[in-house]
C-alpha cells in the first residue's frame, strides 16, 4: 500500500525514536522533525485511524506490524542511499538531507540495485 510522504516520516521517526529512547511520545516526534505538536497530533491521529500506530494509556505511541515493516522500509532506504551518498563524497549533513527525499521516489529496482553495488 502506497501512503504519503509526511506519514512515511512519520513512521520512520517512531522507529528511530523507539530505538534511540526506548520509548516515544508525541513531543519527541515533534523535536526529531522539527514540526509542531499540532502537527504531530493530527499525523498521530490518521496514522491511528489507518493502524500504523498504537496509543497507549500513557502517551506511549507504538508502531503497528504494518507500521513497523512501512517504518523499515524507509529507515532502510535511508541508511543506503546516505552511504551510498557519503561514498561518492557527499557530505554527511547534505547526504542525510538528500537521502531523506530521496527515500520515498526511487523505485524498487534501482534501490535493490544500488543496495547490491554497495555491498561488492
Amino acid at each position: 500500500m502506497k501512503i504519503q510522504e509526511s506519514a512515511e516520516n512519520y513512521l520512520e521517526a517512531i522507529l528511530v525514536l523507539r530505538n534511540a529512547n526506548g520509548r516515544v511520545r508525541s513531543i519527541d516526534i515533534a523535536n526529531h522533525l522539527g514540526v509542531s505538536k499540532p502537527s504531530v497530533s493530527v499525523a498521530m491521529k490518521n496514522l491511528r485511524q489507518n493502524d500504523y500506530i498504537l496509543f497507549a494509556a500513557d502517551g506511549e505511541i507504538t508502531l503497528t506490524e504494518a507500521g513497523h515493516r512501512i517504518a523499515s522500509r524507509v529507515y532502510e532506504r535511508h541508511t543506503v542511499i546516505t552511504e551510498a551518498l557519503c561514498r561518492m563524497g557527499v557530505s554527511l549533513d547534505v547526504a542525510k538531507e538528500d537521502a531523506c527525499r530521496i527515500e520515498h521516489d526511487i523505485s524498487d529496482e534501482t534501490f535493490e540495485k544500488l543496495k547490491a553495488w554497495l555491498t561488492k
